[in-house]
């Protein structure tokens, strides 16, 4: 299933890309994810475009920050750990 991605990563204080509306972990390994798991993330996306939308005239640039190595490989742990 294609990526939601659009090129423009900015994860939020809950480590959602205001890009993609994806959390870290489910952007992390998304290749490897099932149809069904792409399901699921998809609906959860739906979800929080809506709240964004709500509550976007308070959002300010200094909630947002790239996505770091370090919280890259924080995701990938959870995610293998996860998986045991």
């Amino acid at each position: 299933m294609d990526s939601p991605c659009i090129a423009s990563c900015k994860l939020n204080n809950n480590k959602v890309c205001i890009g993609c509306f994806r959390h870290i972990d489910e952007i992390v390994d998304w290749n490897k994810k099932t149809d069904e798991q792409h399901a699921v993330i998809f609906s959860l996306i739906a979800l929080r475009k809506q709240e964004f939308a709500q509550y976007k005239q308070s959002f300010t640039a200094t909630e947002l920050s790239p996505i770091t190595q370090q919280e890259w490989q924080a995701a990938k742990q959870r995610i293998a750990a996860a998986k045991k």
